[in-house]
């Protein structure tokens, strides 16, 4: 609608002028000089090239032109308006989309009530989630079609180009079914886990699983014998729980699965699963991000679990 010599003043002072029908009035309300009102409209009038107004004495009527140029002022000026009002709402993080990446059982704790939260604060961000194994979410933080990912800490591999920040840590524990040998002791020590058949996740969707049980039972040594992989959280209960093997899983995980199994903490083992936020090092994560971010933040620091904090032992 505009050309190079057509500004959005030309529009607001003749839109002024054609509600009021008074070059007084309108001058007045737009706290200018009527004189310079006039030399506005007037020279609008001239990048046109036709008389949107009819001048008297009495005051100003509309052309027929002018009725419809003021439609389309209005139009365009409350599409500004709005444009005005989108970008400020994006950069207070009020307004946007967000394309968040998680692993369901590792976010079970801290996504649900920040996702509740943040609708609260920001209703009119929309949330784009995406559940996804961890080699996923690590391809979608490094291809930029997620912005942020809920997640265990990658490897030092997979997690090149990413910075985490841990917001929980859990400890290992052993889970097996009713009546195993296990669960007569109190704890389990890494040496005595060595001798059991070991239910554990398929390798190709759960590379850090993989890197966790490398670190606690690093080559050559004795490990587990691997004797069923699983796709998913459901099937490695169900092996667990018919008699295939016993699973190395962490604290989460038992609060995901109930009371289907046993558990036993395994002693003598440094290792944690360590669950925060992942995003790209080169990635730009907008404001809505950054208050997402924010709020994952105060619920991780809510939790009444002490072994669930980042830091505890």
């Amino acid at each position: 609608m505009m050309n190079s010599d057509m500004e959005l003043r030309h529009l607001r002072y003749f839109t002024a002028v054609a509600e009021a029908l008074n070059f007084t009035k309108a001058a007045a309300r737009l706290k200018i000089a009527q004189p310079a009102l006039s030399r506005q409209v007037q020279d609008l009038e001239d990048e046109i090239g036709v008389d949107l107004l009819k001048r008297s004495p009495r005051g100003v009527t509309l052309t027929a032109e002018g009725k419809l140029f003021l439609e389309e002022a209005r139009d365009t000026l409350k599409r500004v308006e709005d444009a005005v009002l989108k970008v400020r709402a994006l950069a207070r993080g009020e307004y946007g989309e967000l394309q968040i990446g998680y692993a369901p059982s590792p976010s079970l704790e801290l996504l649900p009530p920040a996702l509740s939260a943040f609708r609260a604060a920001a209703p009119s961000v929309k949330v784009v989630l995406h559940d996804l194994a961890g080699d996923e979410l690590t391809s979608g933080l490094h291809d930029g079609s997620l912005e942020l990912a809920v997640m265990i800490q990658p490897s030092l591999e997979s997690g090149a180009g990413l910075e985490f920040e841990e917001l929980r840590r859990y400890p290992f524990y052993v889970a097996m079914p009713a009546g195993h040998p296990l669960s007569k002791l109190k704890t389990v020590t890494v040496e005595r886990l060595a001798e059991e058949a070991l239910v554990a996740f398929r390798r190709l969707d759960y590379s850090e699983y993989y890197r966790i049980l490398d670190s606690i039972y690093p080559p050559p040594g004795p490990r587990p014998r691997i004797a069923v992989e699983c796709d998913g959280v459901s099937s490695l209960i169900t092996e667990i729980e018919i008699g295939k093997g016993v699973g190395l899983v962490s604290e989460i995980f038992q609060r995901a699965a109930g009371k289907r199994l046993v558990y036993r903490r395994l002693s003598n083992c440094q290792e944690f699963h360590r669950v925060g936020i992942a995003r790209s090092i080169k990635g730009d994560v907008t404001p809505a991000g950054e208050r997402f971010c924010e709020i994952l933040r105060k619920v991780s620091k809510s939790g009444t679990s002490k072994s669930a904090r980042p830091g505890s032992v």
